[in-house]
Order: structure tokens, then C-alpha cells, then sequence
């Protein structure tokens, strides 16, 4: 059974290790999110022109052919969604890098690996209308 996207929130994760992608959207699909995935800047803008309605991005700071900062920095000079809530994973990063990301307003900082009950508490705070869990088939 397909969900309209009226029904769960949309979310965005992008990452360039395709199994800590595949693994977090599953987790989340699990708890009831709709979650669109990319493993680059350029897959994401393009899953952000695809999904209007994705209400929140979950992005790795360190990728290899652009970084998600170059991703936030986009999306916060892009009119239509600039005060989209970002949260922004990292298994290798500095001080330095973490307080450039935080001053792109973004919403959270997770180290990796993500500690999941913390990220679903910071999602059911930005995202409080969540229906039920989704009925899975």
C-alpha cells in the first residue's frame, strides 16, 4: 500500500555510504517517515526539485565530490527553502567544521554512528503530527 504524502512527513537522507543510508531510512520508514535517499549534493537537489514536500533533510557532512555544507548552503540561498530544518551526521569531522555547519542554522549535530532514540525525539519535536505508525504489508 502506497501513502500519500499528506499522510507521513517526507524526509530527505543523504549520505554517500549507501548502507548507513539504506539502514537509517529503513529505521525511519519503520517509525512511519516517508524517506527519499542520495548518495550526492546533485542526487539531492534533484530528489528536492522531484518531492515538494519534503519537510526535513538529514545530511552527511563529508562526502567526496561536494559536501552536505555546500547542500545547506544551497538550500538556505534557495527562496522556496531556506528555513527548511537541516540535521547534519558525521563520522570524521572538527571542531572547526562542526561550528561552521551550526552557524548555517541547522537544527542538530549527530556524531556517527546515530543514536537513533535521540534522533527520533529531535524529529517527533520538529515533526509532532505524526500519525500512526504505517501499516506495513
Amino acid at each position: 500500500m502506497r501513502h500519500q504524502s499528506n499522510e507521513r512527513h517526507e524526509l530527505l537522507l543523504v549520505d554517500d555510504e549507501e548502507d548507513i543510508l539504506l539502514e537509517l531510512a529503513e529505521m525511519l520508514e519503520f517509525e512511519g517517515y516517508c524517506c527519499h535517499t542520495a548518495i550526492s549534493v546533485r542526487k539531492a537537489l534533484e530528489q528536492l526539485s522531484r518531492h515538494p514536500y519534503i519537510g526535513l533533510v538529514i545530511t552527511d557532512l563529508r562526502m567526496p565530490e561536494e559536501s552536505g555544507a555546500k547542500l545547506i548552503q544551497h538550500l538556505r540561498e534557495h527562496c522556496s527553502r531556506q528555513h527548511l530544518p537541516i540535521i547534519v551526521t558525521s563520522g570524521h569531522s572538527d571542531a572547526d567544521e562542526v561550528t561552521d555547519v551550526l552557524d548555517l542554522n541547522v537544527i542538530d549535530f549527530f556524531k556517527k554512528p546515530i543514536y537513533h532514540n535521540r534522533l527520533l525525539e529531535i524529529l517527533n519535536r520538529l515533526l509532532p503530527t505524526m500519525p500512526v505508525k504505517a501499516m506495513r504489508y
